[in-house]
């Protein structure tokens, strides 16, 4: 079996995950607080990639990358970057397709916080970067992991996306499920079930200690 499609996929996971981190938090912090007329709008915005097939993000992401369209011939011409067919490319649909996973679960994090936290914080002189930092990420410190966890793992499960936008180049953009599909088409069952039992495991896993240490079960352990 070649283990360069799983060591892309895991890269691709980490790299999303980590950008996300840094885009989601004063995100979610916004629409947690806001009381803009927007806020409705863009968390619709936010929200679509749960229910819109990956294929048709995928095939829009596709239109505004291409050299032939606006932002793609100015990301050409600016900075010769060339996202179609590439691991770039595969990032930045990544972080747009599983923003929402990311987002909400910091956002609600926020939301269940009391306003006299917030409120006192600032009685005391401490500024909003301080306060976001040092009173309200370490109380919902569950919300960052589950978002975390799950952008990391719906990342990992990637297949439509990553397939329109990347295509299928060994090394560069063939990540797991992927490799899954050409397997299968190819009638190498054997190889197929490798990569999906590891997918499986994995995300099992990950999914399982975000229950745990976010669930009744882990109170019950500890006591």
């Amino acid at each position: 079996m070649d283990w360069q499609p799983l060591l892309l996929t895991f890269k691709l996971a980490l790299a999303t995950t980590l950008l996300l981190l840094v885009i989601s938090i004063p995100l979610a912090y916004w629409l947690a607080y806001t009381k803009a007329k927007v806020k409705p709008i863009l968390e619709t915005l936010i929200s679509m990639p749960i229910v819109l097939p990956p294929t048709v993000i995928g095939f829009y992401l596709l239109i505004a990358f291409s050299p032939e369209s606006a932002l793609g011939n100015w990301l050409n011409n600016t900075f010769g970057l060339q996202l179609i067919f590439s691991f770039q490319g595969l990032v930045i649909a990544s972080i747009i397709y599983s923003l929402p996973f990311m987002v909400h679960p910091i956002q609600a994090g926020f939301s269940s916080l009391s306003s006299t936290m917030i409120e006192a914080s600032y009685v005391l002189g401490k500024s909003k970067t301080t306060t976001l930092f040092k009173i309200l990420l370490p109380n919902i410190k569950p919300s960052l992991l589950t978002g975390i966890v799950l952008a990391f793992a719906h990342t990992i499960g990637e297949f439509g996306v990553v397939l329109m936008i990347g295509g299928n180049i060994p090394g560069n953009t063939k990540v797991a499920s992927i490799a899954i599909y050409d397997e299968v088409e190819a009638l190498n069952y054997s190889a197929a079930n490798s990569y999906s039992i590891i997918l499986f495991l994995i995300t099992f896993s990950i999914l399982l200690l975000v229950y745990l240490i976010n669930g009744k079960y882990l109170k019950r352990f500890w006591g």
